[in-house]
């Protein structure tokens, strides 16, 4: 085998021939076997090229790698030496945790003569990050930002949808892509939920409150049509300009424009679609519900990735008691 140059300097990956059908099949199988979504195929795509290139760079098979030198790719990834851009611990645990599928894939299928070496590589550590939620004035700011229409075409009909959108976001706590994925069968209003598609094509039947039908009613009988009539008929309920489905790019800036109008003033991070999820989980918490329903409403498959949630909540509640009780106060 002629080993590849590596990565290019416009930061395109350069595979052997054999890699790359390797790695078109491990992706089908992804994608057809496990039914992950586009952005995280697209995700495993980067990874796996940039981890393919680098072992034609060193003129390695696939097949032959062994756990030290999967460790030593790792590493690079923490510094860049690789030629691409260095990752953090979490980016790195991504990189790896698509390597480890890869190799796994290669040993079920015999291709493999090592087994799966990445069995014996640690996963990087990654600091436990607590989400910020927005408080319940600061949520309700956003929303009426979102619904202030603006200039141009459709301004009246895009604020009605911003609107819609956010309601959704924050009243039933859905991802973006789930949200821009809604169609117009997914909401039955008479039982008053909606079918949300998360990751892995896993549906889910999630409640949804009387702020956020009301404005999905307000954008579906007097903002929708304006919209669809730029298009050539689609049945995803939030459209862009040119009547076709809004784009996850698009619903991005729709929050990001919402944010900026409402003011918030200083956060501890920016706020993103993810920020109206994390308000929603929080607040559900706050107010008594139990995680083991927040699980399910979020679509988490583990319960220890809602128990982030909790903890917010301990947080905020050690703080009301150690201003309120007498026995918690400093110097007391």
């Amino acid at each position: 085998m002629t080993p590849s140059s590596g990565p290019s300097s416009s930061g395109e990956q350069t595979l052997r021939p054999g890699d790359t059908r390797i790695l078109e099949q491990y992706l089908s199988h992804l994608r057809i076997e496990r039914g992950l979504s586009q952005n995280t195929l697209s995700a495993y795509r980067r990874d796996l090229e940039r981890y393919l290139a680098e072992l034609a760079r060193e003129d390695v098979d696939p097949a032959d790698v062994d756990p030290q030198r999967l460790t030593d790719w790792v590493q690079t990834l923490r510094t860049g030496s690789d030629g691409g851009s260095a990752l953090s611990a979490s980016s790195v645990a991504r990189a790896l945790a698509a390597v480890r599928g890869l190799h796994s894939f290669l040993d079920a299928e015999r291709v493999s003569t090592t087994g799966d070496p990445s069995r014996l590589v640690p996963t990087p550590s990654i600091p436990s990050r607590l989400p910020h939620p927005l408080s319940i004035d600061q949520v309700e700011a956003l929303l009426t930002a979102a619904g202030s229409p603006g200039t141009g075409r459709d301004s009246a009909e895009r604020a009605l949808r911003d609107r819609a959108l956010l309601e959704l976001l924050y009243g039933i706590g859905a991802r973006i892509s789930e949200a821009i994925g809604l169609d117009l069968d997914d909401v039955d209003r008479d039982q008053r939920c909606v079918i949300l598609r998360g990751k892995g094509d896993k549906h889910r039947i999630v409640p949804v409150g009387r702020y956020a039908l009301e404005a999905l009613d307000a954008y579906l009988t007097r903002g929708r049509p304006a919209l669809a009539a730029h298009g050539a008929g689609t049945a995803a309920i939030f459209l862009g300009s040119r009547g076709t489905r809004l784009t996850r790019q698009a619903a991005w800036q729709v929050v990001q424009r919402a944010a900026e109008d409402a003011e918030l003033g200083e956060l501890p991070t920016p706020i993103s679609p993810h920020t109206l999820r994390h308000s929603y989980a929080t607040h559900l918490l706050h107010g008594g519900a139990d995680v083991r329903s927040v699980q399910e409403l979020l679509g988490h498959a583990s319960v220890t990735t809602t128990q982030l949630y909790t903890q917010v909540t301990v947080d905020s509640l050690r703080e009301t008691h150690a201003g309120a009780h007498p026995r918690a106060r400093r110097g007391a």
